[in-house]
């Protein structure tokens, strides 16, 4: 096997501007070593004792993120990887694997730390390494961050524009059946014999029950109850589709309004009416659906431009808080919803606008309220709790959970990037330093204080931006 030369450190550029009695020195307190395709370097855990300068060959290092086996890096020839000086890492958090045969240079952490005492120039050109290497991992955290966080919202927003969407599609399904069925009954209804002053009654009926705005919300032991006055009625009188009581519930027709109809219409012709008026009303029904199903799609597409921010420019703008908390809320309903999480909204509505930049608050209030529903996870009386008020110069946001809180001696941390108090592959740890760099780039606070049952959050923002 070849040894590592004189030659080959210089080729490495971070070394480059080391003096060559430092090179030498450092050649002399290491070893060369050749490592076949397939080897395992280390496993996560092991200790991070030694420096690796890559020769030829490529080696990559895995770790578990968001609770699945990752690659997270593909370290190639002339780079400098595994114990730096002054870096406060101590096991390493993956494990490396070589995936070309390498040759590479090996120098134990003894001699680094010695060198840390003997040598400026070589010492200073492997801290440039690990802060650079800090940068890139950061930069690429940051950015799983996001895309961990984009996936949970857009998880949760497929799912709600299923539920309407197929609700659509079904809605226009039975309203095709419905249409079909309009030439048999003109034919029924064309061959009635009734004065147009009874027509007109009947119309009458008809016309206010559908275009009634109030109508009570029945229990289900109430509609039971209504429903089975309307099918005595109805037996009463030689009626046997059941499906008209239940769909004249819908629209609050009372045995009354039946015997209205009945005085103008008396049998064989009350069958007919009551049948057509029945395809009329589950037509109604059907287009309210629909109608129903595509505002609620309008709604979230519209909550997801607002919350992104789309048609804004990157400059801040006064703005309602209480719009960019309610959009949130929405981008995150299907969590809630599943999470069976009660929201209470104490929005001081009379509160002055901000200036801020929208979609870097609705960062914020998607990082602190999905913290607050993870917290809530197997709870069965969660209960998340946002309130609005002004103080004094600020206008002040409190985000409080019922949950099992933050341990005393970890909320001073939570702040920290890549500090989580979350399982494995749950979280990154930077969501609340996200957090924190957006507040202080609005010139606010951010605080939290907990206890077992009630963990709070409180976002300020001073109203003179200046």
């Amino acid at each position: 096997m070849k040894n590592i030369t004189l030659a080959d450190l210089k080729a490495i550029p971070t070394l480059q501007t080391v003096p060559d009695d430092q090179l030498q020195w450092f050649m002399d307190n290491g070893e060369t070593i050749e490592v076949e395709e397939g080897t395992r370097l280390f496993e996560k855990g092991d200790p991070l004792d030694r420096t690796y300068v890559i020769l030829q060959g490529r080696m990559r290092i895995c770790a578990e993120q968001n609770g699945k086996l990752r690659e997270i890096v593909v370290i190639k020839p002339q780079a400098i990887t595994g114990y730096l000086p002054f870096s406060r890492a101590v096991n390493t958090f993956g494990y490396g694997e070589v995936i070309e045969k390498m040759r590479m240079f090996r120098v134990y952490k003894p001699q680094i730390l010695e060198a840390v005492k003997l040598h400026y120039e070589l010492t200073e050109a492997l801290v440039h390494t690990m802060t650079s290497r800090i940068r890139d991992f950061t930069s690429q955290q940051q950015q799983n961050e996001k895309m961990f966080a984009l996936g949970k919202l857009s998880a949760g927003l497929a799912h709600e524009l299923n539920n309407p969407a197929s609700a659509i599609t079904r809605g226009a399904s039975s309203l095709q059946n419905q249409v079909k069925r309009l030439p048999l009954l003109f034919k029924d209804v064309a061959s009635l014999q009734i004065a147009p002053e009874k027509i007109d009654t009947i119309n009458e009926i008809l016309i206010s029950k559908t275009q009634q705005t109030d109508r009570p919300a029945l229990t289900m032991m109430q509609r039971a109850d209504q429903e089975d006055a309307l099918n005595d009625w109805l037996n009463d009188h030689g009626i046997k589709d059941f499906e008209i009581a239940e769909n004249f519930i819908e629209f609050g027709f009372t045995p009354d309004d039946l015997e209205h109809i009945n005085h103008c219409t008396p049998m064989p012709q009350l069958n007919v009416v009551l049948g057509w008026m029945n395809n009329y009303l589950l037509e109604e029904k059907m287009v309210s659906d629909i109608k129903e199903s595509s505002g609620r799609i309008s709604e979230l597409v519209s909550s997801v431009k607002t919350f992104t921010h789309m048609d804004k420019d990157s400059s801040k703008q006064l703005l309602d808080i209480h719009s960019g908390i309610r959009n949130t809320l929405t981008m995150l309903n299907y969590k809630l919803k599943k999470g069976n999480i009660k929201i209470v909204e104490n929005f001081d509505t009379g509160l002055p606008q901000v200036k801020a930049l929208a979609g870097e608050l609705n960062q914020v209030w998607t990082n602190i309220i999905d913290n607050a529903i993870d917290a809530l996870e197997g709870s069965t009386d969660g209960i998340l709790e946002i309130r609005t008020q002004q103080d004094g110069p600020y206008v002040c946001v409190y985000i409080k959970d019922n949950g099992p809180g933050i341990p005393q001696e970890l909320q001073s941390q939570i702040f920290d990037p890549f500090f989580t108090t979350k399982d494995m592959g749950k979280g990154t740890g930077l969501g609340l330093d996200v957090v924190t760099r957006i507040i202080r780039q609005h010139n606010g606070t951010v605080k939290v204080s907990s206890i077992p049952g009630s963990t709070e959050f409180t976002v300020c923002f001073p109203l003179n931006d200046n």
